[in-house]
Order: structure tokens, then sequence, then C-alpha cells
């Protein structure tokens, strides 16, 4: 009986304990960025080109909809033109960074924790060990980097298609004028606090990608059982990135605007 308690908790500290260490020996690889400097770049174009499309789309529907409700909520008290204001301080400061880290963790996250995990079933893995290639050096290096350093970018981008989806929503179905409001966006992004809701929203994106490819790295390293394995490598990555998402969202969040 004590065993069935235990045994998950012992398996949730050995995977958290193993997720710190793969991190902990990809930084102290990192002087050999130069070197891997192709792969970086090949999975920053993975991380980026490749999931253009669905961000764009959930980025535009997302301000589209948050500035109808929010203009619709706002009309009642006469204040449906300060929605520009409104979605730059959310969008900058936690939806963009948080939707862009949840698509990514469920679509390249995922690839990237069963393709680690093909690679460690297939025994590729301890084929490069022999050889005396560090696979996290080799393999985790280029991904957590080339990952990390996209997130932010794309939060960037998806918080650009969020608001001019909300100017469209603003001045189709609640009679915004455009210029009224970009020029609020503007004075936002423009002062101090809208500076700083910019550079937590970074940072949230760059935490979130370290995590996140982290997290699927290690997962696809633990993966055992073949197939089944690699089936169950992969949720286990997505629903773990999703939580600590969640969780470090709140306390970056906390600690920046407390």
């Amino acid at each position: 009986m004590i065993s069935k308690i235990t045994k998950p908790i012992s398996n949730l500290l050995e995977g958290a304990g193993f997720t710190v260490l793969v991190l902990i020996q990809a930084l102290l690889n990192s002087h050999q960025i130069w070197f891997k400097r192709k792969e970086i770049l090949d999975q920053m174009f993975i991380a980026g080109v490749g999931s253009l499309f669905v961000v764009s789309i959930v980025s535009v529907f997302t301000g589209m909809i948050m500035g109808l409700n929010t203009g619709l909520g706002l009309r009642d008290f006469g204040a449906e033109g300060q929605i520009g204001l409104l979605l730059t301080i959310v969008l900058t400061r936690e939806m963009a960074p948080f939707m862009t880290s949840l698509i990514l963790a469920a679509s390249v996250g995922s690839s990237m924790a069963a393709e680690i995990g093909t690679m460690k079933v297939s025994e590729e893995i301890d084929a490069l060990e022999v050889m005396s290639i560090d696979p996290i050096r080799y393999l985790v290096l280029p991904r957590i980097l080339g990952f990390s350093l996209m997130v932010p970018i794309l939060c960037v981008y998806s918080s650009v298609l969020g608001i001019l989806g909300g100017a469209l929503v603003g001045n189709f179905q609640l009679g915004i004028e455009y210029r009224s409001y970009l020029q609020d966006v503007l004075e936002r992004i423009t002062s101090v606090p809208g500076l700083k809701d910019l550079y937590v929203g970074l940072l949230k994106g760059y935490v979130f990608g370290l995590l996140i490819a982290t997290i699927s790295c290690s997962q696809g390293l633990r993966t055992t059982q073949g197939a089944i394995g690699v089936g169950r490598t992969t949720r286990k990555s997505v629903v773990t990135s999703f939580l600590m998402v969640i969780f470090f969202g709140y306390v970056l969040t906390a600690i920046f605007f407390n």
C-alpha cells in the first residue's frame, strides 16, 4: 500500500532531477554554441517557420475574441474605446507568451520528445555514447538553444497579430477608429509600464521555451519499452510542459507585478 503511494512521488522526483541535470549539462556545454550553429539555426527554423501558420491563425482570432468580449463589456460603461489599451496589456504581458508556448509545446515539443525517444529505444543514443559523442551536446544543446531563442520572437509576432485582430473587431463591430485604437496601443507600448509589459513578456517566452525544450528532451532520453514508450513519452512531455508553463507563468507574474 505504501509503495503505491511513494512510487509515483519517487518517479516524479526522479524525473524532475533528471530534467534539471539535463539543463545543467546543456548549459555547461554552451561553449560549443559556435560549432553547433547550423544545428541551432535548423531548430530555430523548425520552431519558428514551421509553427508560423498556426501561431498566426490563433493569434489573430484570439485578439478578435478578446477585443469583442472586452469591447462589449466596456460598452455598458461607455468605455469601449479603451480596448486597444487593454489588449496591449493583456497580450504583451500574458496571453501572447502563454498562447505561443502552449502551441509550440503541442507541436514542436512533442515532436522533439518523439524524435529523441525513438533514437533512445532504437539504441542510437547508446551508439553515440560508444563513439564518445555526448548526446547532450550533440542532440539536446541545439534544441534547447534554438527553441528558447525562437519563442520570444514568436511572442512579439503573436502580440502584433493579436492587436491587429482586435483593431479589426473594434472597427467593424464596435465602431472604433483605427487611428484612435492604434494611438492607444502606441502610447501604452512606449510608456514605462508598457515597456515593462513587453520585457516581462519576452522573459516569459524565453523561460517557457527553455522549460519546454528541456522537458521534451529529458522525456525523450528517458524513453523505454519501444513504440509504446515513445507514445507515452510524447504525452508526458506535452502534459508536463503545459503544467510548467502555467505554474511559471503565475510565478513570474507574481514576481514582477505583485
